[in-house]
């Protein structure tokens, strides 16, 4: 799964990723978490990308009420096609969410968690494969996403079973016009990414503070 990630990265290096320029009020983050707004990009009315912030945790657009949205952080590729959550935004209401890092917890012999980040080598930013959904009752309007998640690659396979799909910049265009299927949700290489220990003050959202992603022993 994919349940805390990292986005530091200049906005000039997100223009050059993702060729948009109606910047959002963005600042470093180095423990985002469900539930908070977050960067993606979408194709606008025109086909054109547009960065927009989305609240992480999907809310269908038949949903009673927002609270689905705690246990719709993420999508299993597998399902994603059909299941009722996700199957309407994955035809029709695809994003990228942008990243350049993210976290994952292996459990210990002793019982307890060390959480590791997870990065693109070099560091550098990366899109998760993500789905969107407009959902307003009562005159609430939310704009939601969730991250798709597929098997773990031999990297990170020993820390947790599952991982973000992370898609090459070659099929962006691809997976948000809404031509790329299933098969294009995918591990990423492990050779092209790597891992290092953190510290755990990570697992508290409170603490959001760039010593996060520094490495520890």
């Amino acid at each position: 799964m994919c349940g805390r990630f990292t986005l530091h990265m200049p906005w000039s290096e997100l223009v050059k990723l993702y060729r948009v320029h109606d910047r959002p009020n963005l600042k470093p983050r180095y423990n985002i978490a469900p539930t908070q707004d977050i960067l993606a990009i979408r194709l606008d009315q025109d086909g054109q990308q547009e960065a927009v912030q989305l609240r992480w945790g999907l809310i269908p657009f038949w949903a009673k009420d927002d609270k689905i949205s705690y246990s719709t952080i993420n999508a299993r590729a597998e399902t994603v096609a059909r299941k009722p959550a996700f199957r309407d935004a994955f035809k029709k209401r695809r994003c990228l969410i942008a990243a350049d890092g993210y976290y994952e917890w292996k459990k210990l012999e002793d019982g307890t968690k060390q959480p590791y980040r997870i990065t693109l080598k070099p560091e550098q930013p990366f899109s998760f494969a993500g789905l969107w959904e407009h959902w307003e009752k009562d005159n609430k309007v939310i704009e939601s996403c969730t991250i798709i998640v597929t098997d773990a690659n031999e990297l990170t396979k020993d820390i947790h079973g599952r991982m973000p799909v992370i898609l090459d910049p070659a099929d962006y265009e691809s997976w948000l016009g809404g031509s790329a299927d299933v098969d294009l949700l995918k591990p990423y290489p492990s050779a092209s990414m790597r891992r290092y220990p953190v510290s755990k003050a990570v697992g508290n959202v409170r603490n959001t503070g760039p010593e996060l992603i520094e490495p520890v022993e």
